[in-house]
């Protein structure tokens, strides 16, 4: 992590601010680290018995990380019990046993460690996401929901870790993905936000939006795969700065003269994901080209080859292996739900599309034949003759602002939720 003082400014501390807030410190996360945030740094640093020297170093981010990734491991002491526990960190012996489901609540052994969760939610959805925000909810996910099972399907460019989680125990098997765009980022909290709504309503036990999740669960397997560009989204929010070789090269790349980096869709090596599947790629190459875009940039490259990247291999590797009978492609924007490549029909698609707009208020549309080739949507649907759907979450330019978060997250967890039982 970054060292951060006065002065700094962007997503490293837009996460400072939040895990002070949490800590018991409350301020904006405004990303903008100025006379407030440096007072509530000292004030925690001196609390912790950390040099109250308001820089945020590497002994300051390790005292901090339970106050990100949500949880904490506690060595139990004699006279320990959860209830104590449970009251002294702010959370429930629920929560305590869920994180620790080998543990007897009436012998407690002295010296074991256990996982703590502490009072609130893991995943933050009023700050921009980066690839090390997305790591630490993964890891503080894993921690409290136990039953969630992890993976790493693949590695971007820059060597980052492309994760798979996966809730449920059912046959029915349903991928959901976000980020193949970076500008498109706010689709990875929705994501992430859902899976930790889901894996608490199963914890409890208790029901999404009516459907016990003990149901869902053991229905249905759903396989997460949050940001399938971690390169890109880590340009577009700010967690590369400028300056850096990583931004200068992706700059010096922006021959359409984009809004820099805000205009980034492409993964760092600017070739656009979700133009990079074989199905249809040589029309879009064609389509492409013809509008201009002809080489490595911000936006609609289609890249050497079909499959050319490492995050589309892995992604396609990933979805054979599973062999999912319905995927979601999260993007944004225009609250629309694109569900056909070309004349594939595949069984119940027409159907599962018509309850996906009910349920969202999203309307679904035939993809645009100039833009309906060689993404992941058109490639499963090809390859597999099953059902998926391209969701274009928000309005407006992207990136969208965070504050469309709550609605967006609104629309969607009806399709999250019943895209998981309509197989």
């Amino acid at each position: 992590m970054q060292i951060l003082r006065q002065g700094s400014f962007g997503p490293y501390v837009q996460l400072l601010q939040t895990a002070l807030t949490r800590a018991g410190y409350p301020l904006t996360p405004d990303g903008v680290f100025g006379e407030r945030t440096r007072t509530a740094v000292t004030g925690f640093q001196a609390q912790n018995g950390l040099v109250a020297d308001g820089i945020v170093g590497s002994m300051t981010w390790a005292t901090l990380t339970r106050y990100i990734t949500g949880y904490l491991v506690w060595r139990i002491n004699p006279g320990d019990t959860l209830f104590s526990l449970a009251r002294r960190h702010n959370t429930t012996v629920r929560a305590i046993l869920t994180a620790n489901p080998e543990v007897t609540p009436e012998n407690l052994v002295p010296g074991r460690s256990l996982v703590v969760p502490l009072g609130f939610d893991v995943v933050p959805t009023n700050i921009s996401f980066t690839y090390e925000l997305l790591s630490f909810c993964v890891d503080g996910l894993k921690a409290r929901y136990p039953f969630i099972r992890l993976s790493v399907i693949g590695r971007s460019i820059q060597g980052r870790n492309l994760y798979a989680l996966v809730v449920g125990r059912g046959s029915q098997r349903v991928m959901y993905n976000a980020s193949h765009h970076a500008n498109e980022w706010i689709t990875t909290p929705v994501l992430m936000r859902f899976l930790e709504q889901y894996s608490y309503a199963y914890s409890t036990p208790g029901a999404l939006l009516g459907c016990m999740a003990d149901e869902m669960y053991n229905k249905a397997s759903i396989f997460f795969v949050p940001m399938v560009n971690p390169d890109g989204v880590n340009l577009v929010t700010g967690a590369i700065p400028p300056g850096s070789e990583t931004y200068e090269s992706a700059r010096a790349m922006n021959y359409l003269r984009l809004p820099f980096p805000d205009g980034w869709k492409a993964n760092i090596r600017g070739v656009d994901l979700n133009l990079n599947y074989p199905a249809g790629w040589e029309i879009a190459r064609d389509i492409k080209f013809a509008q201009g875009y002809t080489a490595p940039g911000p936006r609609d490259y289609v890249g050497e080859a079909p499959l050319s990247e490492p995050e589309s291999r892995a992604m396609a590797d990933y979805t054979r292996r599973i062999d999912c009978d319905l995927t979601l492609a999260y993007h944004t924007q225009g609250e629309i739900i694109f569900w056909r490549y070309l004349d594939y029909m595949p069984p119940r698609s027409y159907e599962i599309v018509r309850l996906l707009s009910r349920v969202s208020g999203y309307a679904y549309l035939d993809t645009p034949y100039a833009s309906g080739h060689a993404g992941y949507k058109d490639w499963f649907i090809q390859q597999f003759n099953r059902p998926g759907y391209t969701i274009e979450c928000g309005r407006g330019v992207n990136p969208l602002d965070i504050s469309q978060f709550g609605r967006i997250y609104r629309d969607n967890i009806g399709i999250l939720a019943f895209s998981a039982l309509v197989i």
